[in-house]
């Protein structure tokens, strides 16, 4: 007895176009995350300091201020607007962290798509004060992680780790750089360029 093999089905073409469609889906977060970077990019000059390269989130060894461990995965999907500052903030310090908050006040609907995060680059304790202080309202994420892990990567030509604001994208890749007296004004406008740029694809609220 001869056995022929069963003739395969092939696609109708309403499977062919669901097909399409699901992959476009799970490809649109990376196709807009370069549309918002690059159109950002083209469409004027950027306030700050644009990082052309775009370098990923390396794998920080990441810990909460109990000593938890946090995997840096966990920040991705969402903008982060960042200060990186040791743990006894001076006056300088504080100042930069009320703009972080202020600038995220500013984005009105849309702040709930930018966290706070605050990366302590030394073991220095966080004034308890200065925590309750942060926590009104909505509370910054706050993480320790290795000063060298930063400076490699925010700070590759030797720039003043604690003298900027920086903006990771969510999919990790820092992207844009401030310095820490640039008026929040003139910051405010590349957020709400970004923001507006990136609607609908990223993941507001942590």
């Amino acid at each position: 007895m001869t056995v022929h093999s069963l003739p395969r089905e092939l696609p109708t073409p309403r499977g062919r176009w669901q097909l399409a469609l699901v992959i476009a889906i799970c490809a649109a977060p990376v196709l807009a995350s370069y549309i918002a970077f690059y159109g950002f990019r083209l469409s004027g000059h950027a306030e700050g300091e644009l990082i052309t390269q775009a370098p990923a989130m390396p794998a920080l060894a990441l810990t909460d201020l109990q000593g938890h461990e946090v995997a840096a995965a966990s920040l991705k999907g969402q903008w982060l607007l960042t200060v990186v500052q040791g743990g006894a903030c001076d006056a300088a310090c504080e100042r930069l962290l009320f703009a972080q908050r202020q600038l995220r006040t500013m984005l009105g609907k849309d702040r709930d798509r930018l966290d706070k995060l605050w990366l302590v680059a030394d073991d220095a304790p966080v004034r308890p004060e200065l925590q309750a202080a942060l926590n009104q309202g909505v509370a910054p994420t706050i993480l320790r992680a290795p000063r060298a892990a930063l400076l490699a990567w925010l700070a590759p030509a030797g720039q003043d780790l604690a003298g900027a604001l920086y903006l990771i994208d969510p999919m990790g890749r820092y992207m844009l750089r401030w310095p820490a007296d640039m008026d929040p004004v003139r910051i405010k406008k590349d957020l709400v360029r970004l923001m507006t740029a990136s609607a609908n694809w990223d993941q507001p609220g942590r």
